[in-house]
């Protein structure tokens, strides 16, 4: 899959490209109908699919006070984007400048200019431009002037829920990762690498391996069943986020995970740790073995539910 910048690199050169345009973030149910549509047209038609995305995310830099954490870093979206058969990505840098562009400059220079699309699709909330001014009317009357087609996905719903980035972020904000799950149509996971840490799980019998991340959007502190992936191998797990006030640690906040029957040396590695269920807040025990023997009941909650389900 080709990744080309804008406003950094040429014209990518893609052949006739049928694209997505949003943030996408999450790439969730919503998003991805956009995506699978976007990659039949484009197969159907010999044509390039392509999306088209923004980074920073735009809120970022018009009302940075406001911004929400994201649910993916771009590397992740970029991962996703390629599993799902996109051929080209082109990310946008999105700067102050650009942000007062209206909505016909960003189509023509972008859109027509650099990325050539012969065809957008958008979700049906997609806004653009100059305080958001941009509507798809609009941009189904730019596409007729510059030769260009526009259509629009409706609104997904899940059960009796439209499916948004906003209400995966409140879901998972608020612990209900099995519920940000089932809107994003796979787990809430995220991405870092094993770093050492005080070796006190170790210690107890219940070795961890401490994530570094770069992901914003973390559960609340608790215990949760967890998956671990590494090296394509998934792995159950059970994962604690939080400051162990049992133990009075000055380390912060911290995400560390236990796999399951398992004895792996993960230090060094890169992980993917993914949210199947909160099973409890995180709390302090009068003593260490109380502790031991809470872990040792939240490990055998998991396994009864990775008993009942498919990793």
């Amino acid at each position: 899959m080709d990744v080309v910048y804008f406003p950094d690199q040429r014209s990518p050169g893609w052949r006739q490209p049928i694209v997505a345009l949003g943030n996408f973030d999450g790439l969730h149910r919503g998003h991805m109908k956009i995506v699978e549509r976007v990659c039949r047209q484009a197969r159907e038609r010999q044509s390039s699919a392509v999306v088209m995305t923004f980074d920073p995310h735009p809120p970022r830099v018009v009302r940075p006070d406001k911004a929400p954490p994201l649910l993916m870093t771009l590397p992740q979206r970029l991962a996703a984007l390629e599993q799902a058969g996109i051929d080209g990505v082109a990310v946008v840098r999105f700067t102050e400048e650009l942000s007062r562009w209206e909505p016909a400059a960003f189509v023509s220079t972008v859109l027509v200019n650099w990325v050539r699309a012969s065809e957008i699709w958008v979700g049906s909330n997609f806004l653009f431009g100059r305080n958001r001014s941009g509507t798809f009317s609009l941009l189904r009357q730019l596409g007729t002037r510059h030769g260009f087609r526009v259509e629009k996905i409706d609104p997904v719903r899940y059960k009796e829920f439209v499916v948004s980035s906003t209400r995966i972020r409140r879901l998972v904000s608020e612990g209900r990762v099995d519920e940000a799950g089932a809107l994003l149509g796979r787990l809430y996971s995220i991405e870092g690498r094993v770093v050492r840490g005080a070796a006190r799980g170790r210690e107890i019998g219940y070795a961890t391996a401490n994530l570094a991340t770069r992901n914003e959007l973390l559960p609340p502190d608790g215990v949760y069943a967890t998956t671990l992936t590494h090296n394509g191998t998934i792995h159950a797990s059970v994962s604690n986020i939080g400051v162990r006030p049992t133990f009075g640690d000055d380390a912060g906040r911290v995400v560390e995970a236990h796999v399951l029957d398992a004895t792996l040396d993960l230090y060094g590695a890169d992980v993917r740790l993914a949210f199947v269920q909160r099973m409890r807040p995180e709390r302090a025990f009068e003593s260490r073995d109380a502790l031991v023997a809470q872990i040792g009941a939240d490990c055998d909650q998991a396994r009864r539910l990775f008993d009942r389900i498919s990793l």
